[in-house]
């Protein structure tokens, strides 16, 4: 319909949640590719059971892997995000090496073709956000979460997998390809941790 309507219409994608893509049967999720649903955004934000429940995702990581998997097995161009950070400095939402090797483990299996690693931003008003406020949750700092990200990367491996750092969370930007520039981001998280490239700071990462 939306084609039909708007002939110069190039693409149509579409932020897809866990429930309402396993509410579709593959089939389902097939004729919608077909007809032209060209991308979905999945937010997975961690592939770890404790974490999403931390969070109140609303789903099981089960659940999060076999919406991804559909997605892909329905040919839609899937880009999931992750979120660093998302344990806090005094691991009050689980363990964060879990965290990242539960997520990791979860994008190998799910092969998106997209992957984008954001930070936690705490937010005025939310229930993480006040928690943070109220000194019950810490966020980490950034080194911590280069670290982070720095495992995130060496576990990945999807190929090929076009990766992104560079939200206005981030401390070190990065975007390129992977399994090809592995090497080189992993480096680059080096040298930042040694203090050899400038961090963003708080301001100027829009938070």
């Amino acid at each position: 319909k939306l084609y039909d309507t708007f002939p110069l219409l190039e693409k149509v994608t579409v932020y897809a949640g866990p429930k309402s893509t396993l509410s579709k049967t593959p089939e389902e999720l097939k004729m919608l590719h077909d007809a032209g649903l060209s991308r979905a955004y999945l937010g997975v934000e961690s592939g770890s059971e404790e974490v999403l429940k931390f969070i109140k995702k609303g789903c099981t990581a089960d659940e999060m892997l076999l919406a991804g998997q559909r997605l892909v097995e329905a040919g839609i161009d899937l880009w999931c995000t992750v979120i660093l950070g998302m344990t806090g400095a005094n691991g009050e939402g689980g363990d964060w090496e879990d965290h990242i090797r539960a997520t990791a483990d979860m994008i190998n299996k799910m092969k998106p073709r997209h992957l984008s690693a954001m930070t936690f931003a705490p937010a005025k008003g939310t229930p993480l956000g006040d928690d943070v406020l109220a000194g019950r949750f810490t966020v980490c700092d950034a080194d911590h979460v280069l670290e982070e990200c720095r495992m995130l990367i060496e576990l990945l491996d999807v190929d090929p997998l076009h990766f992104t750092s560079n939200h206005a969370s981030n401390y070190l930007p990065l975007k390129g390809g992977l399994p090809e520039d592995k090497e080189k981001f992993l480096e680059m998280i080096d040298q930042a941790l040694a203090g050899k490239i400038r961090l963003r700071k708080t301001l100027n990462r829009g938070i």
